[in-house]
């Protein structure tokens, strides 16, 4: 497929102008909501903060809601990529292949019977469900003479996701407290954050996706086929590793602070390869763009679909990527 942006200028400037959109998509995020709060406030409750109700919505509520929208559209489009690529499965995603869903799962066990409660247990929680779930779909799909196939890994990650989700709502239904707790985050949400919870996983995702940039010029040399990749020097056990640590990083850290949003890590990594090809080098920076602006758009456009309630943003990403996936796996079937 020839890509919509072919040389390295326009794919500089579409760099460029998709970071402004970024950052104008944070700004609109703090600006928009129930209570509209002005560009002069949002400056003043940093430079000169004077303890009044609009600032201190902005600081506490406004500006953390922001960030982790950001940070885990961001974490889950580039987990996406990677997980497209080392699978070389276009379904491929952290909410399809069940990690997610594990990491979901260990912070609603881990709340309802030893009664965790702390953002450093949800962080903890949160990267040891997608590990164990990342290490259980990958035995699942490689289970038979030919190894790991596209197909077994998609339906491995699909028997998790329901499995884990089934479980997650079955100890929901009957935990009493911890169905308060946890189900508005269960649904995936980024409202009722704090500053605390974004910097409790902020870093762990930050290595995770250095590592993945770290990542681009072996994960295309992978791209080009396990036996061209080995022949080329390449250790793609290693590789293929270090890509499933960043994966675990990525959604693991989403996970911890926003819940189990789905579809952005299936829709984002697409697009991107329409406007800038296959390269991992271009691939991964626009994904953590494009990620971060979609997931921003879905919770403004959250704020007012049902105005003056809101609904999650979980339900706004499904909004947008049920049609999308329907479309990419029709696609897939025909081809």
């Amino acid at each position: 497929m020839k890509s919509l942006l072919i040389t390295r200028t326009q794919k500089v400037a579409g760099l460029l102008i998709g970071l402004l959109v970024f950052l104008a998509g944070i700004v609109c995020s703090v600006v928009f909501g129930v209570a509209d709060i002005s560009w002069h406030t949002i400056v003043q409750s940093y430079m000169h903060f004077d303890g009044s109700q609009d600032q201190l919505i902005i600081r506490t509520t406004r500006m953390p809601r922001a960030l982790i929208a950001a940070l885990a559209g961001a974490s889950l489009a580039v987990a996406g990529t990677l997980m497209q690529g080392i699978t070389r499965n276009q379904l491929a995603s952290p909410s399809l292949f069940g990690i997610n869903a594990g990491a979901a799962f260990f912070i609603v066990a881990g709340t309802a019977f030893f009664d965790a409660g702390s953002l450093s247990a949800y962080a903890t929680l949160a990267f040891a469900g997608a590990a164990f779930t990342a290490l259980l779909v990958y035995l699942l799909g490689s289970i038979g003479s030919d190894g790991l196939t596209p197909l077994k890994v998609t339906l491995a990650g699909a028997a998790m996701t329901a499995f884990f989700s089934s479980i997650s709502l079955g100890i929901l239904l009957t935990g009493g407290q911890t169905f308060d707790q946890v189900l508005y985050w269960f649904v995936g949400s980024v409202a009722g954050r704090d500053m605390g919870i974004f910097n409790s996983a902020a870093p762990y995702m930050g290595v995770g996706l250095i590592g993945a940039w770290v990542l681009a010029r072996h994960m295309n040399l992978l791209g080009l086929g396990e036996d061209v990749a080995t022949g080329l020097g390449q250790k793609t056990m290693i590789i293929k590793l270090a890509a499933g640590i960043s994966i675990v990083l990525l959604a693991g850290g989403s996970v911890s602070i926003a819940g189990p949003i789905a579809f952005v890590g299936i829709i984002i990594p697409h697009v991107t390869r329409y406007l800038v090809g296959i390269d991992y080098r271009w691939v991964i920076p626009y994904c953590a763009i494009l990620g971060g602006i979609l997931l921003l758009g879905a919770d403004i456009g959250s704020r007012f679909i049902a105005f003056p309630k809101e609904v999650p943003v979980g339900v706004m990403t499904a909004i947008i990527g049920v049609p999308f996936f329907v479309y990419i796996a029709r696609k897939g079937v025909r081809a």
